[in-house]
């Protein structure tokens, strides 16, 4: 006789647990007796756990041996020393193209990062992830590792990070002069800043980022995209504050919020937050986007 198992139910208040405990707390211990609240069962808290979570072995969009791209790990200067990425070209390029640096969550430069690379090159651009926790070593296999390792992050240096790495994209052989970045949660918060602090940056954009201060944006030149899911409270909050500053700067932007979606919806590895619909939107927004400013 074989036993039928319901598959669990993952509900919001769970989902804003584990936001909480990726973004805020950094407690695994607290975020799972919480979820064994929520889920009524430490058993039930066991299985929907790796559903809130990315899974690093969901098959890749487009992967490492596509032929339409060629990708590397390579190093180059940083602000104060060497900074690890991996660079993905379009493998049929013929003349100079526009230029794009890949921001990763906080998980560090993992497989899916990696994919998003291979995606944008697919698009006929050359991609860069940099890996922002070189600084510390580099991304490190375990995700929880990873995480721990952002809040020893020094922001001006993730910043002045960011600023070599379009000085030096500005200036790759095979590029056009033209450079943009796409980041997605802290990723989309460091674009952000990218924008207010680099003024070569062509084009930026967030998914679910931080805004930065106010009074920093009248520094910024870029064009903006900026796209946040609708029950994304937490990001959301600084939405007005953003637009006004925005606004009143005459900056080139803008917003999409994409209604009854969570924050990281674009990420596929993540089975309970992903949202294919507004994934696919919001990617062939941002493609038609760069293609736009980057040309």
């Amino acid at each position: 006789m074989t036993e039928a198992f319901a598959k669990p139910v993952i509900t919001q208040a769970m989902i804003d647990a584990y936001d909480e405990y990726t973004h805020l707390t950094l407690d695994r211990r607290r975020f799972m007796e919480q979820l064994t609240r929520l889920a009524g069962s430490g058993a039930a808290a066991a299985a929907i756990a790796p559903m809130l979570a990315a899974n690093s072995a969901q098959a890749a969009i487009v992967a490492e041996d596509d032929s339409r791209v060629k990708g590397k790990d390579m190093t180059y200067l940083g602000s104060s020393g060497e900074m690890k990425g991996y660079l993905v070209k379009p493998a049929g390029q013929s003349g100079k193209t526009g230029t794009v640096i890949v921001v990763h969550e906080n998980r560090g430069l993992n497989p899916h990062i990696r994919d998003v690379a291979r995606r944008v090159a697919v698009e006929g651009f050359i991609a860069l992830a940099p890996d922002f926790l070189s600084p510390l070593g580099g991304t490190p296999a375990d995700e929880d590792k990873a995480r721990d390792m952002f809040i020893k992050l020094d922001a001006g240096q993730v910043t002045a990070d960011g600023v070599a790495t379009v000085a030096y994209l500005k200036g790759h052989r095979d590029g056009n002069g033209k450079v943009g970045a796409v980041g997605f949660c802290w990723g989309g918060g460091t674009v952000n800043m990218l924008a207010v602090n680099a003024s070569d940056l062509s084009a930026g954009v967030a998914y679910y980022g931080m805004q930065p201060k106010a009074e920093d944006v009248p520094k910024i030149k870029a064009a903006l995209l900026l796209h946040y899911a609708g029950l994304d409270e937490r990001i959301d909050a600084g939405i007005d504050a953003y637009k006004k500053a925005l606004d009143a700067a005459h900056v080139d932007y803008t917003i999409y919020v994409y209604d009854g979606v969570n924050h990281a919806f674009n990420n596929e590895t993540s089975a309970a937050r992903y949202d294919k619909k507004a994934a696919d939107l919001a990617w062939g927004r941002t493609i038609a986007f760069l293609k736009e400013k980057l040309a």
